[in-house]
């Protein structure tokens, strides 16, 4: 009975803090800008009449501008720079969705298990992270990536396991704060063990603070793909990305523009659309 009452009151706590994130303003801007551009890359390779790897005889040799036939003109191999710019879109928003995704899982498990026991567990979890914060990232990505070409499985799995420091600091600080709250105290009298509080309690009260560790670690898995792909150790052509389109692209900078400022400007958009989805959520979760 009592188990139910404090289930009944995290509900309310999600009630109240429900409509902070419903609120017009840097919120809705992330999310519909980020909603667009995924529109726009699921279904622009879809309604194109081009393949991304269809090359077309007559337009062999050089890039040709943009025209009625391709909006954004073609490359040096006659293939289309749309097509390719949305179906590479794709690849990249794939990888950083999902490297972000196990960021986060990892972020998560790790600021909740140093977060509510603390002691030595605390210590020994958060020195580790410090360690995993000190390391260069892109460095150490690259000396990987030139030993081993990784498929995009393992790419995502090595981009996770670099970036889910941020999480982990983020969700610690939230369950430090929530830790010796009443409901928790009560849980515990009720004979809750850690596993059942943390799962039914203590991660649902930090929700708030996963949403924005994600936002962060979208951000940072582009970045590192697009990164990796433009330096030619990501995801290898003729599978686009938009990092190995500006790699391809550098050769024509100043003779065929429409192939390098069409990716650089997704991969901007897509920056800010995820930056200001995180800003939103963390004046909402502050709010």
């Amino acid at each position: 009975m009592v188990d139910v009452a404090l289930i009944a009151a995290d509900e309310v706590r999600a009630r109240r803090i429900g409509p902070r994130f419903s609120r017009p303003g840097a919120l809705t801007t992330g999310f519909v800008l980020l909603a667009l551009i995924a529109a726009a890359v699921v279904l622009g390779p879809w309604l194109s009449p081009y393949a991304y790897d269809e090359q077309s005889l007559a337009l062999l040799g050089e890039p040709r501008a943009p025209s009625l036939a391709h909006w954004l003109g073609t490359d040096e191999l006659g293939r289309d720079v749309l097509t390719r710019l949305l179906y590479g879109g794709r690849i990249s928003l794939a990888v950083g969705l999902a490297g972000a995704a196990v960021a986060t899982g990892i972020g998560t498990v790790f600021g909740a298990l140093s977060g509510y026991f603390g002691g030595w567990v605390d210590q020994v979890l958060m020195r580790f992270t410090d360690v995993m914060l000190s390391v260069p990232a892109l460095p150490l990505v690259l000396v990987v990536a030139g030993l081993i070409r990784p498929s995009p499985v393992l790419l995502i799995l090595l981009i996770a396991a670099l970036i889910w420091t941020s999480a982990a600091r983020l969700v610690r600080a939230h369950v430090r704060s929530i830790r010796t709250a009443d409901y928790i105290a009560a849980a515990r009298t009720l004979g809750a063990g850690p596993a059942r509080i943390i799962v039914r309690h203590v991660l649902p009260n930090a929700v708030g603070a996963i949403a924005v560790s994600a936002t962060i670690a979208v951000g940072g898995a582009i970045m590192l793909e697009s990164a990796l792909s433009f330096l030619g150790f990501g995801i290898q052509p003729p599978m686009p990305t938009w990092g190995n389109l500006l790699n391809q692209a550098a050769p024509w900078l100043v003779s065929a523009p429409w192939m390098s400022i069409p990716p650089g400007v997704m991969i901007f958009l897509t920056m800010i659309a995820v930056n200001v989805l995180g800003e939103g959520l963390r004046a909402r979760r502050n709010g």
